[in-house]
């Protein structure tokens, strides 16, 4: 089956043709770096604007790349949610229209299950039960999968996702958004260890992940130490490079130190690192090396494919399709689209519908 992905959930326009699930025909996404650079920060306003504007020619592009029509595709998968609701409702509403008028089955998927899907293309498949550490600006969460298609949360956040707080810190250290890349870059040539930043303990005991903390205690060290900002693009100093590199370190360590403990208690026969974050070289070099010992293989997705996709959205969706789920033209976007056991989404379908029609 030929599977059309649509995926509109914040500031990348995607689209895909992927064939059963596994090859990949096309993958276009444009992406809104530049429109929302000098905010510091994604717009919700103008991000839904520019998927008005970028979702048809981008849908015509990957079916261009694969060298298929409209004609040719058998369903279509769509992020229905969690994300911006503006950005949701463009990818929802023009899936839907697509659909109808090819009368061809369409499926809603959540967002963070597509990046778990995101490893499906490059790697063996995946041998459950799996842990998957699902990493980006958005969201933080660990979750155990006994099978494929159950999911259930084993840690999260209790505060800033792990992307929100690269951005948040860069945006002290005076390095522009997006956060993640600048922070990588600069911490190449800095000292992990010049900075000691203490790992976030939850007091009620759950495995759960903080940043805020870190995120406070690098603000004090900036004020306390009198490091100035890089101003105007200019060169970082010593002192900006090694706190990237201790920030950084920090966060990675906190990352798979938890990931590591639950993989230790609940023995997956595979580990996922995927989401934007996981493009990060030293979250994948400490991820790869906490594997090795724990004697099971980590999957990551490409590059391409950490960042938000619409293969991984028609991946996700040739799963959901094959055990005969449909989804009704009433569906539309959902914003607290929760990742949960497959029993349970028929009744989260119908919850969906009464929010945010149009």
């Amino acid at each position: 089956m030929l599977i059309l992905g649509i995926e509109s959930s914040c500031d990348e326009t995607a689209a895909a043709v992927v064939r059963d699930g596994r090859e990949i025909l096309s993958s276009v996404i444009a992406s809104q770096i530049d429109l929302h650079r000098p905010w510091g920060g994604v717009v919700p306003e103008l991000a839904s604007r520019e998927h008005l504007e970028k979702i048809e020619p981008i849908v015509e592009q990957a079916l261009t790349q694969a060298s298929v029509k409209l004609e040719d595709i058998g369903a279509i998968a769509v992020t229905q949610g969690p994300g911006l609701i503006g950005s949701l409702l463009v990818g929802v509403c023009y899936a839907k229209s697509l659909a109808w008028s090819l009368d061809i089955p369409i499926v809603g998927v959540n967002h963070i299950e597509g990046h778990v899907y995101s490893v499906a293309f490059e790697n063996p498949p995946i041998e459950y039960p799996a842990l998957a550490l699902i990493v980006s600006g958005g969201h933080t969460n660990i979750f155990h999968i006994p099978e494929e298609g159950k999911y259930k949360v084993v840690s999260r956040t209790r505060d800033d996702a792990a992307g929100e707080a690269f951005d948040k810190v860069a945006k002290m250290l005076g390095l522009g958004y997006p956060g993640g890349p600048a922070i990588e870059k600069l911490a190449v040539g800095g000292d992990p260890k010049r900075f000691k930043f203490k790992q976030a303990k939850i007091s009620d005991g759950r495995p759960d992940l903080s940043f805020s903390g870190l995120k406070t205690a690098v603000s004090r060290h900036i004020r306390e130490s009198g490091i100035e900002p890089v101003a105007n693009g200019g060169e970082p100093s010593t002192e900006i490079r090694d706190m990237a590199a201790s920030f950084q370190a920090s966060v990675v360590a906190s990352l798979v130190g938890t990931l590591s403990k639950l993989a230790i208690k609940l023995q997956p026969k595979t580990l996922i690192v995927a989401g934007g974050v996981a493009c990060n070289l030293a979250l994948r070099s400490v991820a790869e090396a906490a594997a090795e010992r724990l004697g099971v293989p980590v999957y990551f997705p490409s590059k391409h494919l950490s960042t938000d996709n619409a293969a991984m959205i028609a991946a996700a969706g040739q799963f959901h399709l094959t055990r005969g789920e449909r989804a009704e033209l009433e569906m539309t976007a959902d914003i607290t689209l929760r990742l949960q056991n497959l029993e349970n989404r028929d009744a989260e379908l119908r919850r969906s519908k009464i929010r945010y029609r149009l």
